[in-house]
């Protein structure tokens, strides 16, 4: 039997599924948490408290954020650069180690699950603009800015995926395309 490489397949059964798993009821119960700080620090720190406390995670009601994740993205001027501290590597590990640790596998031959929908973005617009904060927010370091002939270019190392779609949600273009990559590649939680 032949199956076609259709990436844009919607997995229906996986959402009724989901709504009937208890994660789903566990993260229902605390979605009006995080958006009720648009109000400020102390109305969203009583309102989670009334949440938590008198509804128990049944309002009736579920607030929304003013606007998408990747809306909220501040351009490079607008910032000043973070000095993180280096890994201590007893708290805080560095990103090798810990993408080590999630026994990532993709098939060598298998099809790239991260694309871009427009790749003249990745230099125009995300390094140009926001400095390239695909290389900042992936957990995994997958997105790098490498020198290409004195240009910079975005090099994707899909290989060290962790599959958190974090890219995929906080693009400031929305140029990044996660897919889901063919089954069963990708970071062996059940080890970790």
């Amino acid at each position: 039997e032949h199956v076609s490489d259709d990436s844009n397949t919607e997995a229906v059964k996986y959402s009724e599924l989901f709504r009937d798993s208890w994660l789903y009821h566990e993260l229902h119960k605390v979605r009006n948490i995080r958006p009720s700080f648009k109000w400020g620090l102390f109305v969203g720190l009583a309102y989670s408290g009334l949440e938590e406390y008198i509804f128990r995670g049944k309002a009736p009601w579920t607030l929304r954020h003013r606007s998408p994740d990747y809306a909220s993205l501040r351009k490079a001027q607008e910032c000043r650069p973070i000095d993180y501290p280096k890994a201590d590597g007893k708290l805080t590990f560095d990103r090798t180690s810990s993408v080590y640790l999630a026994s990532i596998s993709h098939d060598e031959n298998q099809p790239v699950h991260l694309k871009l929908n427009n790749p003249e973005l990745a230099i125009s617009v995300n390094y140009r603009e926001y400095a390239s904060p695909e290389t900042r927010y992936c957990p995994a370091g997958v997105y790098e800015i490498v020198d290409q002939a004195g240009e910079p270019h975005l090099q994707i190392n899909a290989q060290n995926c962790v599959h958190c779609k974090t890219c995929d949600i906080k693009d400031p273009e929305q140029n990044i395309n996660w897919v889901c990559p063919e089954g069963g590649s990708g970071p062996n939680y059940a080890e970790m």
